[in-house]
């Protein structure tokens, strides 16, 4: 039997599928080895940072071989192609997050002024928990399930069980109400 860093990409993916006591391992951390460094570089290009790249590798290459262990990798000839495709997906994933978190500290972070006098931009939890607290309760399920959950529209429809573009309007409706609520709150103090 030839060493695992003698066997091509595909072979290695056969036999971590396989799954040979000894030999299964010996081909995952090849294939580690000679894909990790791929989806780093392929991590840092369109994610530009150097920690997001990092858990990038982690994640695709912790998917890849869970899906190649349970036979779901229809071409093991493929498999260069497969753990690109992770990674797009992923690093698509991962920048969608950002950007919810984003939209999520400019809505609920206290504004410039007490950020100026503290030197830290400061998330008064209180204030959000009462906020939240009169909200409805559909509005506050989605905006949690939005932000904290991270799920899509289509996700928090089918789970409120209305449509997409209601749970669009819902959720906008619900951050206007957030955003009167902190700023009312804000003028008082």
């Amino acid at each position: 039997m030839p060493a695992t860093a003698d066997l091509g990409d595909s072979d290695l993916a056969r036999a971590v599928t396989a799954g040979q006591p000894g030999l299964s391992e010996a081909a995952e951390a090849e294939l580690y080895r000679r894909f990790a460094p791929r989806v780093r570089l392929y991590g840092l290009r369109h994610l530009w940072d150097e920690d997001a790249a990092r858990d990038l590798v982690q994640q695709v290459m912790l998917l890849t071989i869970e899906k190649l262990r349970a036979g779901l990798v229809r071409d093991a000839e493929g498999i260069a192609s497969f753990v690109l495709g992770v990674s797009r997906t992923m690093a698509i994933d991962l920048k969608r997050r950002e950007r919810r978190r984003e939209k999520l500290r400019d809505v609920f972070l206290v504004p410039d002024s007490v950020e100026a006098e503290t030197g830290d931009a400061m998330l008064d939890v209180d204030r959000l928990e009462t906020c939240l607290a009169r909200l409805a309760e559909r509005e506050r399920a989605t905006v949690l399930l939005t932000f904290y959950a991270e799920r899509t529209a289509i996700e928090v429809g089918k789970e409120l069980g209305v449509t997409q573009g209601n749970v669009r309007v819902i959720r906008h409706r619900a951050i206007e109400r957030l955003r009167t609520c902190m700023t009312a709150q804000e003028s008082r103090t």
